[in-house]
């Protein structure tokens, strides 16, 4: 008989394993000095406490010093945080694949769901669509992911957050220049500029800039891209901080599209033969620059403020055949749209005001303009691939204005509440200038919002053990690009946003044992956003009435001795759909509807049931280095039907290196191997695929290595 997810067991076993390490706890306390452990602030909820007595599910990944990495995306520095399932596509035009406890999952491309932040300046989009591209890794200090029901304080997100930093600058001035290269003739190149001060006038820097290219693992997914990043900060005299970022990025990627079970077991490495006269790919250009000010008037009072602009170009060639396209109310096979945006976030903290008690008020302004056009993908020889006719012409703005309060009271020795509130709203409209015969008018606009509660109780067992229970209510509207598309083919304004209630119940431990965390979680939404099928390239979405998630994550991290550290973590998942989803039915072939009905109990794709990973690493400042990890991914379903799924595997790699410092100069090398075992495995899945094209086959093994040569002057 097949278990049953029951979060009272669960809650039980949490229970009974909180008292277990109470009582080794106070064991030790007895009979050992004590451990002094590094105490980590945690910046994600706001709280301004360490990471123990932070009442959510939050971990702070360094980016290792010597971290034998090529340095393309994120996926090479987040595995193994409990929760986040993070795919790479082998795609460089669709971006990875992040979902957050489920949440996420559906998407197609970019990241969906979860809130993307560097530096402080949003990477997502009012309506939630965000993207990893221009998250520089040559650069970056730490990343902290942020699920459960304290998202809900970064306003439209159901999943989480995940918030990124670079580095500022220190010591003296050097040069770091830097080469990489691997299978399918990829190769990196990056140089890193940078500098401390003492001075409040003058800055620290940090200039980073990177080239990347590979022929790609698949026929046609060579992918080429230019990465600059630059960050600024000023140490004021008023204890003031000032932080300039500056951000470009340039990508070129062929899209090897997705292949059927037979074509993947077959040939992995192919792209589908009818596909190749399309030419599929995708160019896009982004600039951002933004602002952050930290400044503490007294030792009451703090104020915070980020201010952000940026410009974001993209074309893309999609793979519809021009018989498809006759109808007049298609949007064509090419997407090209053009788009600024730019916002702020400013808040207060007030410390002691009452006491024990942290109070922060502030409010987020965000906003996006967006000129988008269609265009047919052949032109008047038949040729496919080129810009052809106008299709779509339309402009589409969006903003969202969101105040919000937080408190933390101290209201006990050991107990803790956290609260806060938060009105989200996000503002849609659609301006259409493409109307013709047979083509109407599709203007319209619409507005979403949300009253968006928290609430954690934390309770601090000992100065090593905390235990919390939390509560929010979570909302994430469509985004623009799942609105622009119905099964009517017009704007698709009834799309409803979805909303959650989300609970969470965790223990966190810091002793001579290392760092451990257990957490339960449950998820209920209503109207939640999934496919309605994705046909001739373009997918589109509706509403399911209500979906449940709920699981359970554990992780461990342990300095053993010396340079040698392990890290363990475990995730379990059950989502599911939990009402029945009638279909839509089509007029014009009644035979065949327009989205198939979604039964009951049916899991949620996209989303592996369990994940596991763990990892051994040496790591000394000089000298030589090595690591090893292991991952496990459970089996991952296809579409809403069920009828197929992507199946389970276990990736183990491994990488050693050198670091050599004389004087001003530091030599790095390393070399890494992934998939040793050359496991076939499915890397990502494409959701509810209309043309059952629904498997992104994932590279055999595979190697690379590099070389880095710093002088500091």
């Amino acid at each position: 008989m097949q278990s049953k997810f029951n979060v009272k067991t669960l809650s039980t076993h949490l229970l009974c394993l909180t008292t277990c390490i109470s009582q080794q706890l106070y064991a030790e306390t007895g009979s050992t000095e004590p451990v002094l452990l590094p105490e980590i602030t945690i910046e994600a909820p706001r709280t301004n406490t360490t990471w123990l007595k932070t009442p959510a599910s939050v971990y702070r990944v360094q980016q290792a010093e010597n971290n034998n990495n090529v340095g393309v995306n994120l996926s090479e520095t987040l595995k193994g945080v409990p929760g986040l399932q993070l795919n790479n596509r082998e795609n460089y035009a669709q971006d990875l694949q992040l979902s957050m406890r489920g949440y996420g999952a559906r998407s197609t491309f970019g990241v969906r769901g979860i809130r993307l932040y560097v530096d402080g300046i949003p990477a997502t989009m009012p309506d939630g669509q965000g993207q990893t591209s221009n998250i520089d890794m040559s650069s970056l200090s730490h990343a902290e992911v942020l699920g459960g029901p304290f998202s809900s304080l970064y306003g439209n997100s159901s999943g989480g957050a995940i918030l990124t930093t670079t580095k500022e600058g220190t010591g003296k001035d050097s040069i770091e220049l830097g080469y990489s290269g691997g299978s399918h003739n990829k190769s990196r190149a990056d140089v890193v500029l940078q500098g401390g001060s003492e001075k409040a006038s003058e800055p620290s820097y940090v200039v980073s800039s990177s080239y990347f290219e590979t022929d790609g693992y698949r026929d046609h997914s060579a992918a080429k891209k230019v990465l600059s990043n630059a960050k600024l900060t000023w140490d004021l005299d008023d204890g003031s901080k000032v932080n300039w970022i500056v951000n470009h990025v340039d990508i070129n990627a062929d899209d090897p599209q997705g292949l059927t079970r037979v074509q993947w077991q077959k040939n992995p490495k192919q792209q589908v033969p009818f596909l190749k006269q399309f030419d599929v790919r995708k160019e896009i250009t982004q600039t951002q620059t933004g602002l952050t000010w930290k400044k503490p008037i007294n030792d009451q009072n703090e104020l915070n403020a980020m201010v952000y602009l940026g410009q974001r170009d993209v074309v893309q060639y999609q793979s519809i055949p021009s018989n498809t396209q006759l109808n007049p109310r298609h949007a064509g096979g090419v997407i090209d749209f053009s788009r600024d945006y730019y916002g702020t976030d400013f808040r207060w903290t007030g410390k002691d005001l009452l006491p024990n008690t942290r109070l922060t008020a502030g409010f987020a302004f965000d906003f996006m303009d967006e000129d988008r056009k269609g265009y047919e993908n052949f032109d008047a020889n038949g040729q496919y691939g080129v810009k052809g006719d106008i299709r779509r012409d339309e402009n589409n703005t969006l903003w969202n204005l969101d105040p919000y309060v937080q408190a933390s009271w101290n209201f006990l020795p050991a107990w803790t509440l956290d609260a806060g509130l938060r009105y989200s709203n996000v503002h849609y409209e659609s301006k259409d200038h493409y109307i013709v015969t047979g083509n109407g008018d599709d203007s319209g606009k619409t507005d979403y919002d949300k009253v968006l509660p928290s609430a954690a109780l934390s309770w601090s067992i000992n100065p090593q053990l905390n235990a919390y229970m939390s509560y929010a209510k979570g909302f994430e509207t469509p985004t623009f690009t799942e609105m622009a598309y119905s099964k009517d083919d017009g704007m698709n304004f009834a799309l409803k946003p979805a909303s959650s209630d989300n609970y969470e119940l965790g223990l966190k431990a810091q002793n001579a044992w290392g760092n451990f965390t257990a957490a339960i979680f449950q998820s209920k939404t209503q109207d939640d956003i999934v496919s309605a099928g994705t046909e001739d390239g373009r997918a589109t979405y509706r509403n399911a009435d209500q979906t449940l998630r709920e699981g359970v994550e554990l992780s461990w991290n342990k300095q053993l001795w010396r340079d040698l550290s392990a890290q363990a973590s475990y995730s379990y998942i059950d989502a599911k759909f939990d009402a029945y989803v009638p279909e839509i039915p089509n007029p014009n072939d009644p035979l065949k509807p327009k989205a198939s009905a979604i039964a009951s109990g049916n899991k949620i794709p996209g989303i592996a049931k369990n994940q596991a990973f763990a990892a051994l690493s040496w790591q000394p400042d000089t000298g030589f280095n090595a690591g090893v990890d292991l991952r496990y991914i459970d089996k991952i379903y296809v579409d809403d039907a069920n009828s197929d799924a992507a199946p389970s595997y276990t990736l183990v790699s491994a990488n050693a290196g050198y670091v050599w410092k004389q004087d001003d100069w530091k030599v790095k090398t390393y070399i890494r191997a992934d998939n040793l075992f050359d496991e076939k495995y499915i890397g990502s899945v494409i959701v509810n695929d209309g043309n059952g094209r629904f498997f992104e086959p994932a590279d055999g093994l595979n190697w690379s290595t590099g070389l880095s040569v710093t002088k500091a002057f």
